[in-house]
């Protein structure tokens, strides 16, 4: 039986919903913790001062569900063009394959468009093809290169 889903922003008490769906990949599991939450109040307190940026969730039944970041980008490049950059798109595991994610991600879009946006990117990672062919279902084009350099140390 399928539940209704409600989209909306993260308020801080779905920080631990986050982070449990961020740890449950293969990727999350060696870069985040759940042991002490503090850095990730803190950011979301950071990203709640930046009208520019919104931690979206996707709920059932009261669970947290989906969450990812959506960053508005102005620019100079295409005529003057907004962008949205989509980052951390999580789905938990028990909800996959129930067309959650492909709803969120159209949720986003229209928020987006709302925000005045023209474009919206996103980088995967190169060890997720599931998630690359899911992209491209929805019309997302591998245009680009994505690079990262790791300036923490």
């Amino acid at each position: 039986m399928h539940h209704p889903l409600t989209f909306r922003l993260a308020t801080r008490e779905d920080i631990p919903a986050i982070v449990a769906l961020l740890l449950d990949d293969h990727l999350g599991v060696s870069r985040e913790r759940s042991e002490d939450l503090s850095c990730y109040y803190s950011a979301f307190d950071r990203l709640c001062e930046d009208p520019n940026n919104e931690l979206v969730v996707v709920e059932t039944d009261g669970q947290v569900i989906g969450t990812l970041q959506l960053t508005i980008i102005p620019g100079l490049t295409r005529r003057g063009a907004t962008r949205a950059q989509i980052e951390g798109v999580r789905v938990a595991r028990s909800h996959r394959k129930e067309g959650v994610g492909s709803k969120l991600m159209a949720w986003t879009t229209e928020r987006a468009r709302s925000r005045r946006c023209s474009l919206i990117q996103l980088t995967t990672d190169n060890s997720r093809p599931e998630a690359h062919r899911f992209y491209e279902r929805l019309g997302y084009v591998a245009s680009h290169v994505g690079m990262k350099c790791d300036i923490s140390r």
